[in-house]
């Protein structure tokens, strides 16, 4: 399931467990931030807003918040001088966590469970190559 949301003027394609860099956004890092201007939802039955799909809503957690790259241009009048400036812009980086489209569908975001390290294997190979160091 996917879904179209127009967030803070812009509109992206968003899937439960996407990261997606925003302009800056009031929130605090690790808060939970709902979008309601989701424009098209794509699932079972794919649903098209005129202009937002009822009760459709988009759940993302705030994961940062920082600059982007410095872009730098040049400002020059004509004999008189010429002055290199630069340029950052604010953003904030967003996990997408759920989709709902309106009708009791939804979609979270899955967690991949972490495998256990394996210690004994590790511990097996260094015997084996100090046994044949000898």
């Amino acid at each position: 399931m996917y879904s179209i949301v127009e967030i803070a003027g812009h509109q992206y394609k968003v899937a439960p467990g996407d990261f997606i860099d925003v302009e800056l956004l009031d929130g605090k890092v690790d808060s939970i931030m709902e979008f309601e201007n989701v424009l098209f939802v794509r699932g079972e039955n794919p649903l098209v807003g005129m202009p937002m799909v009822k009760g459709a809503k988009v759940m993302a957690k705030v994961v940062r918040h920082d600059k982007g790259k410095k872009l730098f241009f040049m400002k020059k009048r004509p004999g008189l001088y010429k002055k290199r400036m630069g340029h950052r812009q604010n953003y904030t980086g967003l996990l997408i966590t759920e989709i709902t489209d309106g009708q009791g569908n939804s979609k979270k975001m899955e967690v991949a469970a972490k495998a256990p390290k394996a210690k004994k294997e590790k511990a097996a190979v260094k015997k084996t190559t100090k046994a044949k160091a000898k």
